[in-house]
């Protein structure tokens, strides 16, 4: 699935960079780069996500997001907030989900890395990343309710399939905030490291990521959300279809022999203490 595109009536006047994008071998890191807002989400800031992930470099295999400062994300710039009318609101949050759709359906798995307040838009943006890294300094909340505002990036239908949508009911109306511990027991991440470790974390893992075979990561980004949501019947439809594609590439081939001839590392079990961490 492409990424949507975005409504180029919603584009504002260029902006500073507000991204810092580095290379690491295979991994692309993107840091949100406004640490004296907290990372808070403006609208230059959602065109330069979408602009970035949508046309990451061909030979970009993975992604990590994090944020620069003290915080991942503190959600929507309010400062920013105008009055609109009903269509100028529902473009903008079409904007939104535009830059939040390029990182979930995008080419490549995205590994967040968590700290500090993941709040509101933060939260949002961070349930569009694949698989998300936290650290103990990491704390969750969705303060619309008290703010007057619903979520607009998404957060409706990914933040439930995270977390359930009672717990979220929960934090959308009485202000309800989440430490790092609980986060990790409500599937908002699913590892948990020291305070500072959150990015090499995530590094590590979108290394390891990087190694896969491409149409094995692709399924499993693009395929299985979709088969989760289909019936039973239809799903395993879909199944059969992506595991046939999957497994007939030059790439698959390749790796079935290796493990095979006794070249590729077996399954074994972790050691202990490391579980989610």
């Amino acid at each position: 699935m492409s990424p949507k595109s975005t409504p180029s009536a919603a584009r504002p006047k260029a902006a500073p960079a507000l991204l810092q994008v580095q290379r690491h071998g295979a991994v692309a890191h993107v840091r949100l780069s406004r640490p004296a807002k907290r990372n808070a989400l403006s609208d230059p800031l959602i065109l330069q996500l979408h602009d970035c992930f949508a046309a990451l470099p061909e030979d970009c295999r993975a992604a990590v997001l994090s944020g620069e400062g003290a915080h991942f994300c503190a959600g929507l710039d309010l400062s920013e907030l105008v009055e609109r009318d009903i269509q100028s609101a529902v473009l903008h949050s079409h904007m939104w989900h535009a830059a939040f759709d390029a990182i979930q359906f995008g080419r490549v798995p995205v590994v967040a890395a968590l700290h500090g307040a993941v709040v509101g838009g933060g939260l949002e943006l961070a349930a569009a990343a694949h698989i998300r890294v936290a650290d103990r300094s990491t704390y969750y909340g969705l303060p619309e309710g008290q703010r007057g505002i619903f979520v607009g990036g998404g957060g409706s239908g990914r933040i439930p399939r995270l977390m359930g949508v009672a717990r979220m009911t929960d934090l959308m109306m009485t202000g309800r905030v989440y430490d790092a511990d609980e986060g990790l027991a409500v599937g908002l991440s699913q590892y948990l490291v020291d305070e500072g470790q959150a990015l090499a974390k995530a590094m590590e893992l979108a290394e390891r990521i990087a190694q896969n075979a491409p149409m094995s990561n692709f399924a499993v980004m693009h395929a299985l959300p979709r088969i989760a949501e289909q019936a039973q019947s239809q799903g395993q439809f879909t199944e059969s279809l992506m595991a046939a594609v999957a497994e007939s590439t030059p790439e698959a081939q390749r790796r079935l022999r290796a493990f095979l001839e006794g070249r590729a590392g077996k399954v074994v079990k972790a050691t202990p203490g490391t579980k989610g961490k």
